[in-house]
């Protein structure tokens, strides 16, 4: 097949309901490439963000306890409301983690970033229908053409039924949602917030966020069913691994110690090199003689007053908000007027105590070398863009005996003059092969 051929296929397989509502991508003629040392790397790097996973669930539930910082769980307690509190505190959900975990990852000269993480992601379906479609080009894809069909239905154990649980919120998911189940078969259902028929035995995918909760009907019914045991639900109920704090509190010198006992040398070095220095962004003043470790600042109101050269910085809303996915709520201060950098201090110092931020080391995307078709033109184009990779992990298994499996990789490539790596028109949508 040409690069024509492989195009034109790839478009004509596009569901007739499309994969995102309204939304478009430029199509490349090939999976993109990752040299076979950071294939290995990605591959790897799920067994590393699921001890993570499990080491922050114990650091908070050992927080409430009084046997870690009782600073560690107020600040992942803050803005929610006293109801998800108390079943993230439950013991029905007590060693619950998300069964799908999906970084973001961009690519830099040094290496590559972990940005975040996020345990309601969106792109699964795409992500299979990009993988099973480039494999029957002749491609190969890492994960495989059915890597992420299986591994998305191997999360959910025995139960007999599988509903997808989409909100309005997320409803531009929607149509990638019905794709996957067209491919899992009758086990597999999407529904809306009004859904309630839910059997005993069955299992649910929660596919929308907690402080999104007001606007899902059928949320109180689906955590009170799975506290009792009668359904299987995933993600748990707990807000804590909606936060983007949680870097922030991986490198925190206070909790050293604990990191290091729960991660092993090893695993915690493999998240340093790659996670870039996190802070919250708490306005608790300081004593005077203290300061800021890696900023020097004395207040966090003199990140204002920082040049444009020393503000290779994003601050960004960290979890518990609408603001707090996509590329909401991110101010990138290299990008930014001093006017309009100080205004995003000030709204995270004010809102601190309802929607905390972080404030992370902006590591500037590499540029690589990419293409897409042209169907008007009928030619290949060249691309050098600016990539973020999101891999996608699924946990099965019960307690320890848990693993997780790559089910496949997105890569999204932006042209180069983007400073943001996100979805958007512009940009280039592919599954990645070694």
């Amino acid at each position: 097949m040409t690069a024509a051929d492989k195009s034109n296929f790839i478009r004509n397989a596009i569901p007739p309901g499309g994969l995102f509502a309204g939304l478009e991508w430029k199509t490349a003629p090939a999976p993109f490439p990752l040299g076979e040392n950071l294939a290995q790397e990605i591959e790897s790097l799920g067994r590393v963000l699921l001890q993570f996973y499990r080491a922050t669930n114990l650091l908070y539930r050992k927080s409430v306890e009084g046997k870690q910082p009782e600073w560690v769980a107020r600040w992942l307690d803050l803005g929610k409301p006293r109801e998800l509190i108390e079943l993230q505190r439950s013991a029905a959900f007590k060693n619950e983690i998300p069964r799908v975990i999906r970084p973001d990852i961009l690519l830099t000269e040094n290496g590559f970033s972990i940005t975040e993480l996020d345990s309601v992601p969106g792109g699964i379906g795409l992500t299979a229908w990009l993988n099973q479609t480039y494999s029957e080009t002749g491609a190969p894809v890492l994960g495989g053409a059915e890597g992420m069909l299986r591994g998305f239905e191997s999360i959910f154990g025995e139960a007999n039924q599988i509903h997808l649980v989409v909100s309005e919120e997320a409803k531009t998911y929607r149509p990638e949602m019905e794709w996957l189940v067209a491919q899992l078969g009758g086990r597999f259902t999407v529904h809306d917030s009004q859904f309630n028929a839910f059997a005993k035995d069955s299992a649910v995918y929660r596919f929308f966020e907690l402080f999104d909760l007001p606007n899902v009907a059928n949320a109180k019914m689906i955590f009170e069913l799975a506290a009792e045991k009668k359904i299987r639900l995933t993600p748990p109920p707990k807000p804590l691994f909606e936060e983007k704090m949680l870097f922030a509190l991986l490198w925190n010198r206070n909790l050293q110690h604990f990191w290091r006992q729960e991660l092993g040398e090893s695993f915690l070095a493999r998240l340093k090199k790659n996670i870039p220095y996190t802070w919250l962004v708490d306005p608790t003043p300081l004593p005077p003689h203290a300061a800021i470790p890696g900023l020097e600042l004395t207040d966090w109101a003199q990140l204002k007053a920082l040049s444009q050269k020393d503000r290779d910085l994003i601050l960004k809303v960290s979890g518990f908000s609408e603001n707090a996915w996509g590329a909401r709520g991110v101010f990138l201060g290299s990008d930014l007027s001093q006017a309009d950098w100080s205004a995003a201090v000030d709204a995270a110092l004010k809102n601190f105590d309802a929607t905390p931020s972080v404030l992370q080391r902006f590591h500037k995307p590499s540029l690589v070398e990419s293409s897409w078709f042209d169907f008007a033109k009928k030619e290949v184009i060249p691309m050098k863009g600016r990539a973020r990779l999101c891999p996608y992990y699924f946990v099965s298994g019960e307690g320890d005996a848990a693993r997780p499996t790559l089910g496949g990789v997105l890569a999204t490539i932006v042209p180069a003059d983007k400073k943001i790596v996100h979805g958007m028109t512009d940009a280039v949508l592919a599954p990645c092969s070694v």
